[in-house]
């Protein structure tokens, strides 16, 4: 299952039944679990680790060095969970020792053409990147969201769950999970309601997220203030919940 003018390392750890396309160069500290199908002419380095039935087109980098001047060699990881799809000439690098060692992608994400995940980036599954999607270091993203386009999210955002951002947005600060984004800078345009509605949730969750939305957004409160109103109608809402403990964690604030 491996072509002739594939270059395999022996010291990388193979299941027997992958298949990988010409020309295609596989490093030493490479782990790939069954079911695994990966094109021509890419290049899978560093200590790298894929899970299970992932597809992995041709022209595509994972696990090299990360982009970051500080970095001196050090053993960090590239880890990618199961069932995932990546697009041609995505980049993938591994992570660095200022943070977690460690850049990680979940399950079940669809991946198009030319996604760049720099160093240390946490994202979560079943998640969408369209053409082009950029992310700098330390970025998290979490599951179910959806980058537009040509998305570029500046280092140590957070895009949070469920959320949606359009054609050509440009992230400077924290997209809360539910909401809506789209702009240069991205700006809120209300709750990512139809996303919701596919993945099932209720009406009345979703009723529940707009009043929130609405409170952060439209009710001309500060963020303080928001933030305590919204801290009440958690109690309610487990989903408001998560919308709430989000701002609160903020570091780089959120878009407004």
């Amino acid at each position: 299952m491996i072509h002739p003018t594939a270059i395999v390392h022996p010291g990388a750890k193979l299941a027997a039944d992958i298949e990988i396309g010409p020309y295609t160069v596989i490093g030493p500290h490479v782990e790939i679990e069954p079911g695994c199908w990966i094109g021509a002419h890419t290049v899978i380095t560093g200590h790298t680790r894929i899970g299970r039935d992932n597809r992995i087109s041709q022209f595509v980098s994972l696990g090299e060095a990360p982009q970051d001047k500080k970095y001196r060699g050090e053993p960090t990881r590239l880890e990618i969970g199961n069932n995932n799809t990546i697009r041609e000439f995505c980049t993938f690098n591994r992570g660095t020792v200022q943070d977690a060692t460690v850049t990680r992608m979940g399950d079940d994400n669809w991946i198009m053409a030319y996604v760049h995940l720099a160093h240390d980036c946490q994202i979560g599954s079943h998640t969408v990147f369209a053409n082009n999607a950029q992310l700098a270091g330390h970025v998290q993203v979490g599951d179910y969201a959806i980058l537009g386009g040509f998305t570029v999210v500046h280092q140590r955002c957070r895009i949070g769950a469920h959320s949606l951002t359009g054609l050509g947005t440009i992230v400077l600060q924290d997209v809360p999970p539910f909401v809506t984004a789209s702009g240069n800078s991205a700006r809120p345009f209300g709750v990512n309601s139809e996303g919701l509605k596919r993945r099932g949730y209720s009406a009345d969750t979703i009723t529940r997220l707009k009043r929130a939305y609405k409170t952060l957004y439209k009710s001309r409160l500060t963020l303080e203030q928001a933030k305590a109103e919204l801290a009440v109608q958690a109690k309610e809402c487990p989903e408001v919940r998560a919308f709430s403990e989000f701002l609160s964690n903020s570091v780089r604030g959120i878009v407004r």
